[in-house]
């Protein structure tokens, strides 16, 4: 009979040694403190995942040229098994800008959701988080364990294998919050690089604990921990660090000479709010040859806020940016530029620009009805339609630093 809970390696030495590996389905933690070697040990586990044939997605907010470097620091040669696609890495955007919005747990929110968006997307056997920290800054902890737990329960229902890293916790807040997701965990492991270890220098590492939350009946383990040249993270001391063991097949890869042979690939994004303009021309362009190939059309809607009303202290640009977030869908993207907010909807109907504004008409922190006259006819809208001049994000660009915002469209009225 064919078992329905299966474990498998999980290139983590300890867990391996004394669990067996992490059961598949399962959710675990990896908490430690900056340079414990948590990434190191995230991509110790994705590797394990591509050995098995595996596809890993993993999630992080470093960038691919410092990922790769790490990963070559411990012979793994991640962009070979990105080619495979069997390692597919998503870089994600830290919410920093909306930790002063009044609606910060709704937004944290959707960014969990989305960590579920994505996965259904890619279909992946195991995942990687790296790290997690920075989108679980809720100010209640009910709500934060009311979407861990549903991002994890659906996660888990498709049989993905998820690791989630978080910082180490320095106070009682954010404690709190760490404790709380570790009650949807399966199994939490923590780095501490004390430097209590008589002799210990700077990389050797520190203690790893493994604790059992659901299942591992072998129970809770400490060992010391080393960050070794080539091997990584582990619980068995090489003798001579000199030694070189590579832990990618040697058949199937290239070593690495230089920095130079490091390609850098194109970088795919979670789904969220806030672009910055770079990413935003990325996704434009892509949008622009969808339209090009199949007649898709979009929007690209541009908000200017005009001095007087600044000045007046009837709005701000953090009010008018928190209105069209409030406003928009999450297929929606916004980037800042300026005094202006651009939004691209990737319905190009007039409808759906009609609703945008409607929308952020009622969100416009403001009650009082001469003011609400006042400001709206000192917010003005331009909106770019693909047609046979716009041949890149550049052109819709140039079309809204070109447009005379004066003399254009009032649709605020």
């Amino acid at each position: 009979m064919k078992r329905k809970i299966q474990i498998l390696p999980s290139g983590i030495s300890l867990v391996d040694k004394k669990w067996g590996g992490f059961y598949r389905g399962g959710t675990y933690l990896l908490i430690g403190s900056r340079k414990s070697g948590k990434t190191l040990m995230a991509l110790q586990y994705a590797l394990e995942c591509a050995k098995q044939k595996e596809v890993c997605l993993f999630f992080t907010s470093i960038r691919p040229k410092d990922l790769m470097i790490m990963a070559a620091s411990i012979d793994f040669d991640l962009q070979y098994y990105m080619n495979k696609n069997l390692i597919i890495v998503i870089r994600v955007a830290p919410p920093t800008e909306l930790y002063n919005d009044v609606n910060q747990d709704e937004f944290l929110v959707e960014y969990l959701n989305d960590i579920v968006t994505v996965v259904d997307q890619h279909r992946p056997n195991k995942i990687v988080f790296d790290e997690l920290t920075q989108f679980i800054g809720f100010s209640n902890l009910e709500s934060l364990n009311q979407a861990f737990r549903q991002t994890t329960e659906i996660i888990e229902e498709s049989d993905i294998t998820s690791l989630y890293i978080l910082g180490q916790p320095a106070v009682s807040s954010s404690r709190a919050i760490v404790e709380t997701l570790s009650h949807s965990a399966t199994g939490i492991i923590t780095l501490d690089k004390s430097d209590d270890i008589e002799g210990k220098s700077k990389s050797e590492g520190g203690f790893i604990t493994i604790t059992p939350n659901v299942g591992h009946t072998e129970g809770k383990f400490t060992a010391q921990y080393f960050i070794e040249p080539y091997r990584g993270i582990t619980t068995e001391k090489t003798a001579d660090l000199n030694v070189k063991t590579p832990t990618t097949p040697l058949k199937e890869s290239k070593k690495y000479t230089s920095l130079s042979d490091i390609e850098i690939p194109d970088e795919k994004y979670v789904s969220s709010s806030f672009y910055s303009v770079e990413d935003f021309k990325l996704i434009l362009n892509n949008q622009i040859a969808l339209f090009k190939s199949t007649g898709q059309s979009f929007s690209v809607i541009s908000f200017k806020l005009d001095d007087v009303v600044v000045k007046k202290n009837l709005l701000t640009m953090n009010q008018l940016q928190n209105a069209v977030r409030l406003s928009t869908d999450k297929k929606d993207k916004i980037c800042v530029i300026e005094d202006k907010v651009l939004v691209l909807l990737t319905r190009g109907e007039q409808k759906s620009t009609n609703n945008l504004i409607s929308r952020i008409k009622s969100n416009l922190p403001v009650t009082n009805e001469t003011d609400m006259k006042n400001l709206l006819q000192n917010i003005s809208v331009f909106a770019v339609n693909p047609d046979d001049t716009i041949d890149s994000a550049e052109d819709v660009f140039n079309k809204i630093s070109n447009e005379s915002f004066e003399t254009g469209k009032k649709i605020f009225f």
